[in-house]
């Protein structure tokens, strides 16, 4: 798996590299007061998208966070409530007695055969 999570991480830099090299032109972004800032193009693209993707990053953590509690709080109930495997050996429960089985009458009762006459 850690395999997988690596060739994803090298596949996208090498797209991003690629997509830098071919948006490599300089612009200019005038901003407030006349202020002008010259960078590239490629750069600009990056910071939007990493700014965009920043609110639900930090979404995904949070609810990720949030279940990690709710998920540990649930675990720390069913460990108070049922007895680890770990624990002590304790005496064991006594057995519920089962009746013993009847056995079946070879001819089924007389009248209760509805295709009979």
């Amino acid at each position: 798996m850690q395999f997988l999570r690596t060739a994803f991480w090298v596949v996208l830099a090498i797209i991003v590299m690629i997509f830098s090299f071919a948006n490599w032109t300089p612009v200019t972004i005038n901003l407030w007061g006349g202020l002008q800032l010259e960078t590239k193009l490629a750069l600009i693209v990056i910071v939007a998208f990493l700014a965009g993707s920043l609110p639900f990053w930090a979404l995904h953590k949070a609810t990720h966070w949030r279940l990690r509690r709710k998920l540990d709080t649930a675990e720390r109930a069913l460990a108070a409530v049922v007895p680890s495997a770990y624990a002590a050996p304790t005496a064991p429960l006594p057995r519920a007695s089962t009746p013993a089985p009847t056995s079946a009458p070879d001819t089924p009762p007389t009248g209760s055969d509805p295709a009979q006459p």
